[in-house]
């Protein structure tokens, strides 16, 4: 329920302030917005850039599909052991300047892996990247909660969603269309010029902060809240989701496109790489299920998305092109739509939490999101190669049922005292 009788009053620069926070529609809010777009393009054109190319590079390697997924399991699981330490102690550094450091420093190494002479040197710089780039999700979203009046935040962070997503569709969309056309090396070449201009870009556009730089955070600091969270078991239960969600959907996505290319389909490239386009479902999804949270309630959305996910890999099952595209479609509305419940349900409720820090809690649900990615990823290429699409359904499933597990676990569960 909201009310008018006492509108909120227009916020100002105080003594713990540079200057007031940025209010929508201002020149300072637009900059804003438009920086962290395209930091969100930036980053994420980079992990998921190769997400297309796992079947070129598994015949230009002559590696298995499995071993393939490492240059995207490289990077994500760099980033998961990295994001909690970098995202805690960075921000004493000024975010500004990491944001715009970290990003400078992956463009730089994409314009590298283009020249790796073996598989294995494309393998590590891949996971340089993903050292470089773990502060970045966290620290955009804290940049976002200090510098723009509370009341606009919300939309700021669909702008910044919005980037994210882009940038992960993008990313697999120059490279594979480029890769088609000239080879994986000058698809690679395009991602990272793309990642240059939006680094750029960024910096042009971001304005001086308004809020000073945080007091330093010592490692030893972290010990108090970390354990709080990890003894909480609604936590516990979301961190798990984010495991297991990100496990099935990255290796659906990781392996669709070896199906596509093989016999009976024996589609193009050019085509295979417009699957991706199923993450613009994904967008609409998240925003859906948000609305949906707030109106009946996060713990049934959450579980029906997970519920709608299962049974869309079961509807990809059979050789057929529109249940294939039908299934992939319903896998992407319930993943997102579980993913934006459940990352949002993690701010929530560690805010109710004595001792617990909501910004350490939003960290940790990403390492159990980045690992998921990883770890499952390449599982899911084992099953791929021993089993064929049948295989890669039956592993989806478990982690989807597990996930739908947790998410009736956190039905029985009372808010936190």
């Amino acid at each position: 329920m909201t009310t008018t009788e006492h509108p909120e009053p227009r916020a100002v620069a105080g003594p713990d302030r540079l200057a007031p926070p940025h209010e929508r529609g201002t020149p300072g809010f637009l900059r804003l917005g438009a920086a962290l777009w395209l930091s969100g393009v930036a980053t994420f054109v980079l992990v998921y850039s190769v997400q297309g190319l796992l079947p070129t590079l598994s015949a230009e390697f002559g590696v298995s599909s499995s071993t393939a997924s490492l240059v995207l399991s490289a990077t994500t699981g760099a980033l998961a052991l990295a994001v909690l330490p970098l995202s805690a102690v960075t921000e004493s550094w000024g975010r500004a300047r990491v944001m715009t450091g970290a990003l400078a420093v992956s463009a730089v190494l994409a314009l590298l892996a283009p020249l790796a002479p073996t598989f294995e040197s494309l393998v590590v710089l891949r996971a340089l990247q993903g050292v470089t780039l773990a502060a970045l999700p966290a620290l955009s979203m804290a940049h976002l909660t200090h510098e723009v009046a509370a009341r606009h935040l919300g939309g700021a962070v669909g702008l910044l969603i919005a980037g994210n997503t882009l940038g992960g569709l993008s990313g697999r969309l120059v490279a594979s269309w480029v890769s088609d056309l000239a080879g994986w090396r000058a698809g690679l070449a395009a991602v990272g010029a793309v990642s240059v201009a939006a680094t750029v870009a960024f910096r042009l556009l971001l304005p001086a902060p308004t809020a000073p730089i945080p007091a330093r955070t010592r490692f030893r600091d972290l010990g108090g809240p970390l354990r709080r969270h990890l003894t909480d078991p609604g936590l516990l239960c979301l961190f798990g989701m984010a495991f297991l969600l990100m496990g099935a959907f990255v290796t659906v996505y990781n392996y669709l496109g070896f199906r596509l290319l093989a016999a009976p389909f024996s589609l193009p490239g050019t085509l295979v790489g417009l699957v991706f386009l199923g993450y613009l479902a994904g967008g609409w999804a998240s925003t859906r299920a948000g609305r949906l949270g707030d109106r009946f309630g996060r713990r049934p959305v959450l579980w029906s998305a997970t519920l709608l996910a299962l049974a869309g890999i079961w509807v990809m099952l059979p050789d057929l092109l529109v249940t294939v595209l039908i299934g992939l479609v319903m896998v992407t509305v319930g993943f997102f739509g579980a993913h934006s419940v459940a990352s949002s349900w993690v701010g929530r409720r560690s805010a109710l939490l004595a001792g617990a820090v909501p910004a350490q809690a939003s960290s940790l649900y990403l390492v159990g999101y980045y690992a998921g990615s990883s770890a499952g990823g390449a599982v899911g290429g084992i099953a791929y190669d021993h089993a064929g699409w049948l295989g890669v359904v039956c592993y989806v499933s478990a982690l989807l049922a597990g996930a739908l597990g947790l998410a009736l676990v956190l039905r029985r569960l009372p808010a936190p005292a």
